[in-house]
């Protein structure tokens, strides 16, 4: 039970990932405090990630609750594809609100609470996008590049922190659910795009919601202690390629 009685904070929960990261802290023996807009269902705590009143507003709600914070898990992320010409300036600015703001909002309004824990950490979930370039990405790049850097310096400030705040991101290539299903919806072939996805990973398949659950949970417990400010690969061996 790595992480008995942690009190983690998980944004975009509905989805495919954050699904995954709330079944696995559970199973870990944390309790997963699952975050998303509204409209898409039943949360515990409804959360816009673009807009700083619903972040004042949750840390509000789980100070009542809980008291304090043992992980944040920064998983709120979208993508759409275009290269620099192609991308209007207003999606632009979408990715980035949702993707960047998002993640610089959350460790912000976080820090006091995790403050409170005895071994407090943030995850922040960028891309193996946020670590090379796509032609037709521009947006998600920039955005996905943004969190690992802004990690970084999160891991810096943290370090300083009496017990330190850990800070890490994870860079996943494509896994399997709702992300990849929108990108091979959108192409003529479907089995040909899926295909073309699954030749681009070493290992030769696409990777399972778990496995990106599986490290964000190691990432969150005493088990990563001496680990922050780090990039952690959960893609098959694309980047090594």
């Amino acid at each position: 039970m790595q992480l008995k009685d942690h009190i983690v904070l998980v944004t975009g929960a509905l989805g495919t990932l954050g699904t995954a990261m709330c079944t696995a802290i559970e199973a870990a023996g944390g309790k997963a405090i699952r975050s998303d807009l509204a409209a898409r269902g039943k949360v515990d705590v409804a959360l816009d990630v673009t807009r700083e009143e619903d972040w004042k507003a949750a840390m509000a709600e789980i100070a009542r609750a809980h008291g304090r914070l043992d992980g944040l898990v920064n998983n709120a992320g979208i993508g759409t594809p275009g290269d620099v010409e192609q991308t209007p300036f207003s999606e632009w600015r979408r990715v980035m609100a949702v993707n960047a703001d998002g993640v610089f909002l959350g460790c912000k309004y976080a820090m006091p609470l995790l403050a409170k824990s005895k071994a407090p950490s943030i995850v922040n979930i960028s891309s193996a996008s946020g670590i090379v370039g796509g032609a037709n990405l521009a947006a998600y790049n920039a955005s996905k590049g943004a969190v690992r850097l802004l990690t970084k310096s999160v891991a810096l400030s943290g370090a300083r922190k009496r017990p330190p705040v850990r800070c890490n991101s994870v860079h996943p290539a494509f896994i399997e659910g709702d992300m990849v299903d929108a990108m091979v919806k959108s192409r003529p072939d479907q089995a040909k795009a899926r295909a073309k996805l699954q030749a681009q990973i070493p290992i030769g398949r696409l990777g399972q919601p778990h496995e990106v659950a599986n490290t964000v949970v190691w990432l969150l417990s005493d088990a990563s202690s001496f680990t922050t400010g780090s990039e952690v690969l959960v893609d098959g061996g694309l980047i090594a390629g």
